[in-house]
């Protein structure tokens, strides 16, 4: 997408040869522009997969799914990362460390939300060590749901995320890929 190319260069900020902030427009504010054309896309490159709900995991990736999940017309549900006083105690949950946080959480998604009759798309923002995305892509496999794909906005290929979700056999489909910031300059991949 050669939109969010030219919005990622205009205002994301290179923290380290690891890290791309992408607060104006993904992670903090959201384009709400942006976001329907990132939606459409994905809706677009998943609409022959027969998908019946778009999951994502709380909270950057909400936008994004949300967008792809009106597109398609499917229910969006998101993994939660707190527990609160009304979680379901039978949720599905698994333990999955933050590469941007610097913690380890737990993410849950209710069984009510997800069954096996389901063919699931995720959705996340960006992709890099993968952690949450194995977590999660863990969770829909308990659920019994099949995953027909995963959706990223950005791929982060100089980390490992991507390929190993690859390698595991899942279809995913990034909107833009970077392949390095190092010094500071961001060098996209096709």
């Amino acid at each position: 997408m050669e939109l969010l190319k030219q919005r990622i260069l205009q205002e994301g900020i290179v923290v380290s040869d690891q890290v791309l902030k992408l607060d104006a427009l993904l992670n903090h504010q959201v384009d709400p522009e942006l976001t329907v054309e990132m939606g459409r896309e994905f809706a677009r490159r998943f609409a022959d997969t027969g998908v019946t709900r778009v999951v994502t995991v709380e909270s950057s990736g909400i936008a994004v799914a949300f967008a792809t999940a009106l597109e398609m017309k499917v229910p969006l549900v998101f993994a939660r990362r707190k527990k609160t006083l009304l979680a379901d105690p039978d949720a599905l949950c698994e333990r999955v460390p933050s590469f941007t946080k610097g913690i380890v959480t737990d993410i849950m998604l209710s069984r009510q939300y997800i069954s096996p009759d389901d063919k699931v798309l995720f959705i996340d923002d960006i992709i890099a060590n993968g952690d949450a995305a194995r977590g999660l892509i863990k969770i829909i496999e308990r659920s019994g749901a099949e995953l027909v794909g995963l959706g990223v906005v950005v791929e982060k290929c100089f980390q490992a995320g991507a390929r190993t979700i690859r390698e595991q056999g899942v279809r995913l489909e990034s909107l833009v890929k970077i392949m390095s910031l190092t010094g500071g300059e961001i060098i996209f991949g096709d």
